[in-house]
Formats: structure tokens, C-alpha cells, sequence
């Protein structure tokens, strides 16, 4: 099973959709419920479609090939925080997705494993978000939890905390960002799945 995995056509096809990832993350939008400095890009649906047709630990190594090559041609602005968050909670999205169209691959199969995905990064989002990729920021990179919070609490002005933060924030905004992830994927799956078989 391993050595069928790791075959140069399969490689071939790793590294074109780690190319291909790496530039749809250029092209992110921030959104009106969240801060700016959380944005959403399409990448996990290169990597998505690369799950589905590769399976899990092709997601996985297309998910760090595309955070790499980021890093190796823009650099970091967060002190890899930012980096690190986008490949945890990438994989949070992909992996339980693609293990479950691994096993019934249907199209209904398909929908609830996009379904479960965004449930997990949702939950993993919030959780990364609050014991870990936070308090970086705050205490690795500087970052004021009171400049943290403001940008929250301009939003939402219930927002009192880091907990009320995630909860009002990081979640929705996950939760859209798995919906519209989950969304383009359904659409482009089928089509561009023969060219990776």
C-alpha cells in the first residue's frame, strides 16, 4: 500500500496540487463577522479534491507542501502563528472528510463527509484558537489581548474575553468558511476528478 502511494505518478500529482493550492491562497477575502486578519481563501479545495482522490495522508502532505511553499515565497508576518493555524485547522477540515469518501465514495457520502469536516474544524478551530494559536500571538508574537479583543468587540460588542471572542468570531467564521469551501468542492469534484486517476 505504501509503495503504491508513493509513486512518482502519485508524487507528480501531490506536488501539481500543492502548486495549485499555493496560489489559490493568494486570493483570500476577509468577512464582516470576524477581524481582518482572519481570511478566507479557497486552497483547502485543491486540497479537498486531492483527499478525495488520494486520500488522507495525500491531503496532509498537499495541506504542508501548500503552508511551505508560502512560506517560501511570501515569508511569515505572524511569526509562523498564522502559518501554523492554516495547516491545523486545515487538516481539521480534510482529514476527517477524506477518510470518510475514502471508505463510501458517493455523492451523499461525499456531502456528509464535507458535513463532518467542517464540524471538525469548527470544533478544532475554536479549541486551536483558544489554548493555543491566541495566546501566541499574545505572548510569542506581542500581540495586546486588548488589541485582540477590541477588533472583536467592534463586531461584536458582547465579546468580554478570549472564550466570548472564539465563540462570536472563530466560529462562525469557520463554519462559513467550511460551508463555501465545502460548497465549491461538491461542484468541481466530479469534474476535475478524472484528471487525477
Amino acid at each position: 500500500m505504501k509503495k503504491n502511494f508513493l509513486n512518482n505518478k502519485t508524487m507528480a500529482k501531490i506536488a501539481i496540487l500543492s502548486a495549485v493550492a499555493f496560489i489559490v491562497m493568494y486570493v483570500d477575502f476577509p468577512l464582516p463577522i470576524a477581524p481582518s486578519f482572519y481570511k478566507i481563501d479557497l486552497s483547502e479545495v485543491v486540497v479537498l479534491i486531492g483527499g478525495f482522490a488520494l486520500g488522507p495522508l495525500a491531503a496532509v502532505i498537499i495541506e504542508a507542501l501548500k503552508i511551505l511553499l508560502h512560506l517560501l515565497f511570501k515569508g511569515t508576518q505572524t511569526m509562523f502563528i498564522g502559518e501554523l493555524a492554516n495547516f491545523l485547522i486545515g487538516i481539521a477540515l480534510v482529514v476527517p472528510a477524506s477518510l470518510i469518501y475514502k471508505k463510501f465514495k458517493t455523492r451523499n457520502s461525499a456531502i456528509i463527509s464535507l458535513i463532518v469536516g467542517t464540524v471538525s474544524m469548527c470544533f478544532f478551530g475554536v479549541l486551536l484558537n483558544y489554548v493555543l494559536i491566541l495566546p501566541a500571538y499574545i505572548n510569542i508574537a506581542q500581540f495586546p489581548e486588548e488589541a485582540i479583543l477590541g477588533m472583536g468587540q467592534a463586531i461584536f460588542p458582547a465579546i468580554k474575553d478570549m472564550f466570548t471572542f472564539v465563540i462570536f468570531c472563530v466560529l462562525p467564521f469557520n463554519f462559513i468558511k467550511g460551508g463555501v469551501v465545502s460548497i465549491v468542492t461538491i461542484i468541481l469534484y466530479k469534474h476535475i476528478s478524472p484528471l487525477l486517476k
